[in-house]
């Protein structure tokens, strides 16, 4: 925008430069678009005429046009936002006005006007479409500050309405009304900001219009929208009785985390239609269903060796069809008389010859002149530093350093005189010098791999400065820090004081070059690894004549050099060949770069420079900070070398160069972009051309064919073009060949792109101290088609992809370490840059910062994009920009990007330079230490080797089933057996007179009355209360009384007991039995949490038609009190009878059921998947269950036993209140709240009382082995000792986590604990206890299983396989329990080792599901089922769980083989994706492991989208980093694709009291929004 009225000739120079300096700042991110525009009206205030109107037009960041020299036409960046105003679009006024920039902070190393205008078109094919992507959900938190956003209002102004529509002018009265709002307006934008829920633009897409906000919301509304967003449905509790489904519904949340929750029947079938995750799902599930980018051929076969879908070769693609090249040989070198023998005799000449003749100029910060050092002083300190090295730092016979050794060069580029003399002194000295960085901290980027060169090169002493030295990062005791990785250094200082005089009599050793090393360059891989590439010292000097002869160097000419001159071209041209050619180098340092970008023009034109080495951000810097410096003249200059000319996108800076500064004087045909490689040294590079020549041609390639590898004019899709400028001749006395890049080196034919490859005197020798990488790159003989060596010549790698054209001219299209090989296509880094740098990034990518990396996922390479975010970027605009940035690389390019993320400024690792660390960023991405702001993932779009998903085969008994016997297709059948059920003789007195266990209560009352069952201990191990056999049936007789007296009940009424873990509970259900109704225990409410648990209560007392309640007072009150009202009906509660206070008279008889098979009492429990099931147990069963626990256990009345478990259902109930009434044995219990309050409670009771036998729950065991793993010593001091516990057992009713069990037994090892005692016991709905280990029984035994036939339901046992999944034997069968393993499907037996459901038959299993409805079907499908074929007419019940039998090699109690029942999995938990079956479990715990800060992981799906939740234990600013990790893991280890990713705050994941996570509970909370997730990130 041209600034009207503004006579830039009358503003002093002073000004104008202050102008240039702020357009800087703006251009490098240093400066927001307002604060520039402030700054810059107070500048130019008091030469601006008088405002007359308000209609200026207000400036915008997006205004800005390229950099050519016309100021009126708009760049292609924005030609579709050209400004509305005739004055921002008309031309300048001559007298210079202000000149039109680039946009703000886009890098124009990349920038190329043909290229914008590409993307800009490929962007509008595809707004088009108008695909809505979800944005992520983040937490406030979670988003990066900005002093922005913190403290002024947001400039509305630039908003865009529409993505090409024109910018919005906005008039100087809008800003004044907008800075004069009221402050009720901010105050209501940040609550609506500020909430997860209510965030209505997170749904909206880049290509939705987006409605502007009203001037002045209504604060109440705007709190309105975040409670009903917010508001968790608790409106259905009441009605959900009504519903007719066997299966009931409500969650709840106990003990904190603990949660046995059920689901809302109205999440199941669909979703609340206001859930704001499920729209964004649906806008999710919308992207995916566009069409792949191939069609995968035929199914994949679960036994096939190969996993990977292998993409069919595209008959349309570009193959190489020109004749095979021939190799290119460069002029020959010419040989000058006067040329000296080595470079240090030519330093040695000039310094006695031309003594007063300048030899380097170093700046100050400011731009000016600093110090002037002539030959003479170069040559006499080098020759005194020369001296000091070999005779006065060790002692005459032993010197510290010897000719040949290694030296580490340590300085920065603003002291380039002291360098020179170091580097000039180690070569007369004949050390070899090793340039390095100056490290700026021990953590420094690439730190360790500095080490790893100066370990290589055996480098222990470091020359620095005394300045540079004191700058160093120290020790507190003064001593300079060890660096990460380095080995031992000892420093020493070069400055002039303290250098010594050589004596009269000593004199360099000055030889005739040979091949001994001169210096070491130093030299980063593609890995990161760091190199040093040996330079011999006739490669030096051949290097540096080829140089002066291709560049014409002459005596006495003057060079600018803006490059490191440590290393590469600046090292080459502006220390080497300069000296041998007598010239004055003035160098101009990064700082002063930074500082005045003109500085080094500046220079040219006050020196009449002949020669100026640069790059192309100086280029672009220069033009950034050019004002109409009428006085700047670059006609001097007879060569511009650009040392990045290789890169392809370096055409666009020469010419914008060269629009900007043609009128200064600068010659077309001076520009000589060169191509260099650590290796090779100078490749090739462009002469200057004769005054008025015609100007080389350009390639105009196509993109498709590059990444194929073949050189294709463009001329159909000008989008997809690469235009590229030669970088001239190869160098003199050079050959070069183009090879090809992978594989053994084969000529490439003449359309081919491919590696070139270099022989010639003057390039690197090897990698110093790595002989083995060395003989790869350096010893290289081309190989014709048919695999013939060309000869006996070796050529060297240079690294570089390019192609010979007309004339013999090289083009150089990119670099091997930017290649990126995806789906076999070659891909350049350089140009995804460029392309993403098109999208404009003004508002969003902070100084044009990008990395580009490739990373291996799932036998492909996948290209990642890592883009630092302006510090004032908003969420919607970063995320607009990358949904933009994959469209146009997607267009451009044809390739899928798999994750692209935005970190905040200034966070990405850095080179010396400033530059990006690109292998250290790799390596944080990797390692999850990149902490991004935002994240996009697309890995729906861009893996496309998955195998094709498997179709079910139908099901039907099939010739494979065939049964002969008890074979099954020519197998052992599937079955096991524990033992027979005998009768001991105790028990003859005890069982067979009492088949009730109230009866055994009554006689143990009478026979041994003192005797103690039970022990409660609290969290201190103090026992508060005891129970014996009399004390147990007293209280409940008394509790019998009350319930006849107060509860007015009828036999085989349902009783619910709501007690805390306790004694009162056991007495309660005995005295339920005594009084002849029906027990029904039930886990009370959590006081703290009343609105989630107390639901779940009222659902257990309304499906059991509880006719009473038997509760303590404190409970009774909870029950009763206004925040229970608040969530259930607390009228209509049964009678409620508080046992606090109960009746001193006994009842007049108990009662005894006529037969064994009456109901005992029901089991309610909330299974994973969160269905309430209640089961009915009778007499009989719960009988024989206690004998066969007896049995197995070997339990009698003078043992004591452990339990730390919840006692309200499944084997934990029957441990805590059945077992040790019926065989007589003391229960210690311990209730798991109280671990809370103290963790070593547990094993401190094991200790103490000396226990032999215990019970716990994983949750449990999760909590010592968390909160105990590290305090193992102070255990062991404090006399915890557990050699005494002999079985340890696990009760759960899932697969055993043997990663857990392990754990728990390494860590208590040093505590005694045996490695054999800790084992699973396993139990289900239908049978509660079908395992439990044994005190004789074998060893638990451990099966290795390969995941992949797993998920086809097949069994495929391996060893030391990567991908397996450990499995552990639910080891000993219990007694009088039979179990079968059945195929689901076709109801037949299996045969060993095969996958299927466990069946089991036993006289203690349920007898049936209880239910108000009575569901026959499912009753007779469950508990009472059949074989289709072997044993039709046994009973058996299903578990609903898969697994198998195994044979094992140990031997039972009773000398036969054991049989083992392997637990896989629950039924109805697993995941149908892709045709095939996942077990939650193997997911979750690939995902536990992807990143150190992921505490806990579920999943689930839906929609056939995989959900995958993560607990992170870390900071907030890690929960971008899980985004990509878990989706890597899951591809690489289950060949799946995560749809989204959700991380959230630890103890979110719902557990129950076993320890299980509550899965469906989990997504039924994610669904309603109710999570308060730190991240959600939906993956393309």
């Amino acid at each position: 925008m041209a600034d009207r009225g503004v006579d830039f000739s009358g503003i002093p120079k002073e000004l104008r430069d202050h102008l240039a300096e702020l357009e800087l700042e703006l251009s490098e991110g240093d400066i927001t678009q307002k604060g520039y525009e402030k700054k810059r009206a107070k500048l130019l205030a008091p030469f601006l005429p008088q405002i007359t109107s308000v209609d200026l037009p207000l400036p915008d960041v997006q205004q800005q046009s390229s950099s050519g020299p016309t100021s009126g036409e708009p760049s292609p960046a924005s030609s579709d936002r050209s400004p509305a105003s005739p004055e921002a679009s008309g031309p300048s006024s001559s007298s210079g006005g202000r000149r039109n920039r680039s946009g703000g902070a886009r890098d124009d190393r990349y920038r190329s006007d043909i290229h914008t205008e590409a993307v800009q078109a490929a962007l509008a094919k595809h707004k088009e479409e108008k695909m809505a992507l979800p944005m992520p959900t983040k937490r406030r938190s979670a988003f990066v500050q900005s002093p922005v956003d913190n403290c002024t209002p947001p400039d509305t102004s630039s908003a865009s309405e529409d993505e090409g529509s024109l910018r919005r002018q906005a008039t100087l009265s809008a800003v004044l009304a907008q800075s004069l709002q009221s402050p009720d307006y901010w105050i209501n934008r940040s609550v609506q900001s500020s909430s997860t829920s209510s965030s209505a633009s997170s749904t909206l897409s880049h290509g939705e219009n987006k409605t502007q906000m009203q001037p002045q919301p209504q604060p109440t509304s705007a709190l309105a929208d975040i409670l009903a967003s917010t508001r968790i449905g608790n409106t259905h509790t009441h009605s959900l009785c009504k519903h007719t489904h066997p299966t009931h519904s409500v969650c709840v949340c106990v003990y904190g985390r603990v949660c046995d929750c059920l689901l809302l029947p109205l999440c199941s079938p669909g979703v609340p239609v206001n859930s704001r995750v499920s729209t964004k799902i649906q806008q999710l599930l919308n992207t995916l269903k566009r069409p792949k980018r191939q069609a995968l051929s035929e199914f994949f076969l679960d036994d096939s060796e190969e996993i990977v879908e292998v993409p069919q070769p595209d008959p349309n693609t570009p193959r190489p069809e020109g004749r095979q090249i021939i190799p290119v040989k460069g002029e020959p070198l010419g040989v000058v008389s006067n040329w000296p023998p080595a470079l240090q005799a030519a330093l040695a000449r000039w310094g006695a010859t031309q003594a007063k003749s300048p030899a380097l100029t170093a700046l100050d910060v400011t731009g000016k002149p600093l110090y002037t050092l002539t030959y003479g002083k170069l040559w006499s300190r080098s020759l005194k530093l020369a001296y000091t090295l070999l005779n006065k730092l060790g002692t005459k016979n032993e010197p510290v350093l010897r000719p040949g050794d290694r030296v580490a060069l340590v300085y920065p580029n603003s002291d380039p005189a002291m360098f020179w003399v170091a580097f000039y002194g180690c070569l007369l000295a004949e050390v070899i010098p090793v340039p390095i960085e100056v490290p700026l901290s021990r953590q420094d980027a690439g730190s360790l791999q500095i080490g790893f060169l100066l370990g290589s090169c055996g480098v222990g002493l470091a020359l620095t400065s005394e300045i540079c030295l004191k700058g160093l990062p120290k020790t507190p005791q003064g001593e300079i820090m060890q660096f990460k990785g380095w080995p031992r250094m000892k420093w020493v200082v070069t400055d002039t004081k303290y250098l010594t005089k050589p004596s009269k009599d000593w004199q360099p050793h000055i030889p005739t070059a040979n091949t001994d090393t001169a210096y070491i360059e130093y030299k980063a891989s593609k890995e990161g690894t760091v190199m040093g590439v040996a330079v011999s010292k006739i490669a030096l000097l051949t290097h540096c004549q080829a140089l002066t002869q291709a560049c014409n160097y002459c005596e006495g000419e003057t060079l600018v050099n803006v490059l490191d001159c440590k290393k590469d071209m600046g090292l080459w041209h502006g220390v080497l060949t300069s000296v041998m050619n007598r010239i004055h180098t003035i160098t101009v340092p990064y700082a002063v770069m930074k500082a005045c970008p003109m500085s080094w023009v500046q220079r040219v034109h006050i020196h009449k420079a002949r020669v100026a080495l640069v790059k192309c951000r100086d280029l672009h810097w220069a033009m950034m900070a050019h004002r109409d410096q009428r006085d700047t003249n670059l006609s001097s200059i007879r060569m511009l070398i650009v040392a990045d000319g290789a890169n392809p996108w370096s055409v666009s800076s020469c010419d914008a160069f060269l629009n900007v500064f043609q009128s200064h004087g600068l010659k077309p045909e001076v520009i000589c972009p060169c191509a260099s490689s650590p290796e090779a040294l100078t490749v090739a590079i462009r002469r200057p051309g004769a005054r008025g020549a015609a100007l080389p041609a350009r390639a105009i390639l196509s993109m498709g064919g590059l990444s194929h590898g073949v050189i294709r004019v463009n001329t159909e899709d000008k989008n997809s073009a690469l235009t590229v400028q030669d970088v001239g001749h190869v160098m003199p006395g050079a050959l070069m060949c183009i090879v090809k890049p992978d594989g053994p080196p084969q000529l490439c034919k003449t359309d081919e792109i491919g590696e070139i490859v270099l022989n010639s005197r003057a390039g690197g020798t090897m990698y110093y101290g790595l002989p083995g990488v060395t003989k790869n790159t350096f010893e290289v003989i081309p190989v014709n088609q048919a695999g013939a060596p060309l000869g006996e010549i070796l050529f060297t790698r240079t690294g570089l992809l390019g192609f010979v054209g007309p004339g013999s001219l090289v083009f150089v299209v990119g670099k091997n370490e930017g290649l990126l090989t995806v789906s076999g296509r070659r891909h350049n880094a350089d140009d995804l840059v460029a392309t993403a740098l098109a999208v404009e990034p003004v508002k969003t990518v902070y100084r044009g910062r990008i990395a580009v990396f490739s990373v291996t996922v799932f036998y492909d390479e996948r290209i990642v994009i890592v883009a630092e975010q302006r510090p004032d970027a908003s969420e919607e605009d970063s995320f607009q920009w990358m949904s933009r940035v994959l469209q146009a690389i997607d267009s451009i390019h044809q390739v899928g990007l798999y994750c692209l993320a935005l970190v905040p400024a200034n966070t990405l690792p850095k080179t010396p330079l400033g530059g990006i660390h690109i292998s250290e960023t790799k390596q944080n991405f990797l390692e999850g230490n990149l902490h991004p702001c935002n994240i996009l993932l697309c890995p729906h779009t861009c893996v496309t080797n998955l195998p094709k998903p498997r179709q079910k085969q139908p099901v039907g008994v099939g010739p494979a089933s065939i049964m002969v016997g008890n074979l099954v297709a020519g197998k052992r059948m599937a079955q096991a057996a524990g033992r027979e059920l005998g009768v001991l003789e105790e028990e003859v007195t005890v069982t067979l007179s009492h088949q009730f266990l109230s009866e055994a209560l009554q006689w143990r009352a009478q026979t041994d009355p003192d005797h103690v069952l039970y022990v409660l201990l609290n969290a201190k191990g103090v026992a508060v209360c005891t129970a014996t056999c009399s004390q147990l049936h007293k209280r409940a007789e008394k509790i019998t009384s009350a319930l006849m007296e107060r509860g007015g009940l009828n036999t085989g009424d349902n009783v619910v007991l709501l007690y805390p873990p306790g004694i009162d509970l056991i007495a309660a259900f005995y005295g339920c039995l005594y009084a002849g109704v029906i027990p029904v225990t039930v886990r009370p409410p959590h006081p703290q949490n009343l609105a989630a648990t107390l639901p779940t209560v009222r659902m257990i007392i309304d499906v059991s038609k509880a006719a009473c309640i038997l509760t303590t007072q404190p409970l009774m009150r909870i029950l009763r009190s206004r925040e229970a009202a608040a969530s259930v009906n607390v009228k209509t509660w049964p009678t409620i009878i508080d046992t606090d206070d109960l009746p001193r008279r006994r009842p007049p008889q108990l009662y005894k059921p006529p037969t064994a098979e009456m109901l005992a009492y029901l089991d309610f429990s909330v299974s994973t998947t969160g269905m309430l099931t209640g089961v009915k147990m009778s007499h009989s069963a719960v009988s024989t269950l206690c004998r066969s626990i007896k049995l197995q256990c070997e339990l009698y009345s003078s043992r004591q036993i452990a339990i730390c478990l919840d006692p309200y259902c499944g084997l934990g109930f029957v441990q805590w209140c059945l077992s040790s009434v019926y065989s007589g044995h003391q229960s210690i219990l311990i209730p798991p709240m109280e671990l809370e309050l103290s963790l070593p409670l547990w094993l401190s009771t094991l200790s103490q009382y000396k226990i032999r036998d215990t019970f716990c729950s994983y949750s449990v065991m999760e909590l010592c082995t968390k909160g105990l793993g590290t305090q193992t010593d102070a255990l062991k001091a404090r006399g915890v000792n557990l050699s005494c516990v002999r079985s340890c057992v696990v009760i759960a009713e899932e697969r055993p986590r043997l990663t857990l069990t392990q754990s728990f037994s390494k860590l208590f090892k040093d505590l005694g604990l045996s490695p054999r005692a800790v084992s699973t016991a396993f139990g289900s709905r239908v049978n509660l206890a079908i395992c439990l280990q044994g005190t004789a029984g074998p060893d638990p035994s451990t099966v290795y299983v390969d995941m992949k036939s797993l998920r086809h339901d097949r069994l495929m046992k391996l060893w030391g396989c990567l991908l397996t999944l450990t499995q552990t034997s639910c080891l000993q069968i219990l007694p009088g329990v039979r179990v079968i393993i059945v195929n689901p499907e076709t109801r037949g037996p299996l045969g060993d080792s095969h996958l299927g459901e466990i069946w089991v038959q036993s006289p203690h299993s349920s007898s049936g599901y209880y239910t108000i409805y009575g569901e026959e079907s499912l009753q007779a499908d469950h508990f009472n089922t059949r074989l289709s074929f072997g044993e039709p007419h046994t009973l058996w019940a299903r578990t609903g769980y898969l697994g198998f039998v195994k044979r094992t090699e140990l031997l039972g109690s009773t000398g036969d083989r054991h049989d083992a029942l392997f637990v896989v999995g629950q039924l109805d938990e697993t995941l149908e994706l892709r045709g095939l079956r996942y077990h939650p479990i193997d997911i979750e715990t690939s995902v536990s492991r992807a990143h150190r800060s992921i505490a806990e992981s579920a999943v689930f799906t839906w929609t056939n989208l995989l959900v995958v939740v993560a607990e992170l234990a870390g900071s907030e600013q890690e929960a971008l980093d899980l985004v990509p990790l878990v989706t890597n893991v899951v591809l690489e280890e289950h060949h799946l694709i995560v749809g989204v990713v959700v991380v959230v705050d630890p103890g979110v994941i719902p557990i129950n009291s076993r320890g299980e996570k509550q899965r469906m509970h989990l997504r039924d909370s994610f669904l309603a929004d109710q999570l308060d997730p730190i991240y959600v990130a939906y993956n393309m």
